[in-house]
């Protein structure tokens, strides 16, 4: 975040998977200080979530990590020029979306993954500790699973998260 608000690119290239703070916890925080930041998000995977995430944070541009040079290139001229870009496989995943849980199913987990407890997902969602517990039991309902962790795991090797 330092490094963007000293030098204020004009796209603004992240990786969604980043050690510590995600993609999307990164574009949050830069999002506050900096709301119209233009930015490209790369990733490996095209997941659903994580597409809907970034859209609702704003991000103007998503494109898969193994792209060639040439290919980022022009992306980042459309996003320069105001318009937005998707790359073709991760809209392609967006519209195969087997997704069963909710949007906030999905951020209570996305928290939960990192191994915080009730109480701490509940603060940094900004719900109650009793509305997360509703939240991670029906997530826990709709997969497979037993435990909070189990869920968040299940959703993540799913592509929700």
């Amino acid at each position: 975040m330092a490094a963007t608000l000293t030098h204020r690119p004009d796209v603004l290239v992240i990786d969604l998977e980043m050690p510590g703070l995600d993609g999307l916890d990164a574009i949050a925080e830069i999002r506050r200080v900096l709301p119209e930041q233009v930015v490209l998000m790369l990733t490996r995977h095209a997941r659903p979530g994580v597409l809907r995430s970034a859209l609702k944070l704003g991000v103007q541009g998503f494109a898969s990590k193994s792209a060639e040079p040439a290919h980022l290139a022009a992306v980042i001229a459309t996003l320069r020029g105001g318009r937005r870009w998707i790359d073709q496989d991760v809209s392609a995943a967006a519209i195969i979306d087997d997704c069963p849980l909710t949007d906030r199913e999905l951020d209570v987990l996305r928290v939960t993954r990192d191994g915080y407890s009730v109480a701490e997902v509940a603060a940094r969602t900004h719900l109650a500790q009793g509305t997360v517990r509703n939240y991670l039991s029906s997530a826990m309902q709709k997969t497979p699973t037993r435990t909070r962790h189990e869920a968040a795991r299940y959703a993540r090797e799913h592509d929700w998260l």
